[in-house]
């Protein structure tokens, strides 16, 4: 079947598809981040309540990811592909048309459910369509496409809100979306590599609720108190769930998420790197425009611009990292990605009321310019020893879990945030203590940004040891625990077609 398949297919058509299709998803989020201050004013709400619009749209896409695997077999990717980019595209609509801010976030989840599916859907189509000696250029283009986005986003949304309302922030997708839709049809073909038997309701059921109960418990832990009871018995809740989840996973015939893959050591340290690369990525992507709008009185246009170069050579660099990966191979790459990223978060830790706005343009240069090294290396090398058949249920594996610590994080950002504001605040406003020239509150909120950017560059250097674990490409051959029962995967897989 994968033969046929890949003998039936040109490459460039087939990218073209998944180019729109995730340029679309990444596209809704890239540009929101910058009109949070503005949605918060319009709905005259506050910032824990509207981070909830990007908290989650990334929780409903880490939850909707493990559903790819089985839903991808059982109706055939390019079906899934479509309904979720009409789905991205209905909710779109809906959300240009929201009369409070809880609708809005509603809508935000249904749509991110649809891009979980849709970042899963591209990413196995490239693993069993595209030919292998093909497959690092292939995922190099989905990077492009993930890439450009943020690359026009700001500045787009930037000019956008300076002109029009933010309900086009959403409109906007709508033409781009049916165009995706179109070309899926006409350039992806239909195919299915195997059919599961059944669905697995309780994984279903204790994956999302195991979810559900840690983001809400690490987004309401810094207002009800990181050692009260709710939060703790949330945190508990979901860790239990999970636990579970894994267990039945492993036990039952047909997986929601076949988490055997998690075998494959060069998977699971390349998707160890690649969350924790996401996870500070988006320390910087959430917190610049916030301080340059709220710190710095900055314009929506303005903050775009200044956010521009780094994105565009985010953008630039996808391809490029792509054609030197065979070369240089995951190791050298992520390890100059990852002190690219340090370096970066490192100097966005030094912020002061009033900075010079070039010195953040080249801090996030420098940010970008690691997470453009590290980004293609390790979603590539983390699939190069997964089986075709596999891939599905991989690729779901790495959306849930990058998606998930991503939501947790921006939760967990936002109140170290608001609880490192308030400690500086108090500490500026003691008898004797003299705070300098400007407004107390911007003083303790930069001093409180700038404490989320030493976390986040902290956290990124836990990718050097992991490093050590990434043993070279074993050629024709299956990783560790998947070579055992290779026979019998492909027994199965012929059986089921």
């Amino acid at each position: 079947m994968e033969a046929a398949v890949k003998g039936k297919i040109h490459f460039w058509p087939v990218m073209t598809a998944i180019f729109f299709g995730n340029f679309l998803s990444v596209l809704s989020t890239t540009t929101i981040n910058i009109a949070v201050p503005i949605l918060m004013d319009h709905f005259q709400t506050g910032l824990h309540t509207m981070q909830w619009m990007v908290t989650g749209f990334m929780l409903a896409t880490g939850v909707t990811a493990p559903l790819a695997g089985y839903l991808g077999g059982r109706f055939s990717y390019k079906r899934l592909y479509t309904f979720a980019l009409s789905g991205f595209t209905v909710f779109s609509l809906l959300c240009a048309l929201a009369w409070n801010p809880a609708v809005l976030i509603v809508f935000r989840m249904l749509q991110g459910s649809c891009s979980g599916l849709i970042m899963a859907c591209t990413m196995t189509i490239i693993f069993q369509v595209i030919p292998q000696e093909r497959r690092p250029f292939a995922v190099s283009l989905w990077s492009l496409s993930a890439m450009v986005a943020p690359a026009i986003g700001p500045t787009f949304s930037g000019w956008l809100l300076q002109f029009a309302s933010w309900h086009w922030l959403f409109l906007i997708n709508l033409p781009v979306g049916v165009a995706a839709v179109i070309l899926t049809q006409l350039l992806i073909p239909y195919y299915r590599m195997n059919v599961p038997k059944s669905f697995d309701v309780p994984g279903l059921f204790t994956v999302v609720l195991g979810s559900l109960s840690l983001l809400g418990a690490f987004s309401q832990g810094g207002s009800w108190g990181w050692t009260s009871w709710k939060t703790l018995s949330m945190i508990a809740l979901g860790i239990v769930l999970l636990i579970l989840f894994v267990l039945r996973e492993l036990k039952t015939e047909v997986p929601l998420l076949n988490l055997r893959v998690l075998k494959n050591r060069r998977f699971t340290v390349m998707l160890s790197i690649y969350s924790i690369v996401t996870v500070a990525m988006y320390a910087g992507t959430y917190l610049t425009p916030l301080f340059l709008q709220t710190a710095e009185g900055a314009s929506t246009l303005k903050t775009g611009l200044i956010l521009l170069p780094s994105s565009v050579l985010l953008a630039l660099l996808s391809p490029v990292v792509g054609k030197l990966y065979p070369r240089f191979g995951p190791v050298k790459l992520i390890s100059a990605g990852i002190a690219c990223i340090f370096a970066g978060l490192f100097l966005m830790s030094r912020l002061h009321v009033g900075i010079a706005h070039n010195f953040i343009l080249w801090a996030m240069v420098v940010r970008n310019l690691g997470i453009g090294l590290a980004n293609v290396p390790s979603s590539t090398a983390s699939m190069e020893e997964i089986p075709a058949e596999w891939s599905g249920h991989a690729t779901s594996i790495n959306n849930w879990i990058r998606n998930v610590l991503s939501s947790l994080a921006i939760a967990v950002f936002t109140s170290l945030l608001s609880n490192r504001q308030a400690v500086h605040a108090a500490e500026l406003a003691m008898p004797g203590v003299t705070a300098g020239s400007g407004d107390i509150g911007l003083q303790s909120f930069t001093m409180g940004v700038n404490d989320v950017f030493v976390v986040a560059a902290l956290l990124v250097l836990a990718g050097f040891p992991l490093m050590l674990l990434v043993r070279r490409k074993k050629e024709n051959i299956l990783a560790e625990g998947l070579h055992e029962g290779s026979g019998t995967l492909k027994s199965e897989s012929a059986a089921k077609l």
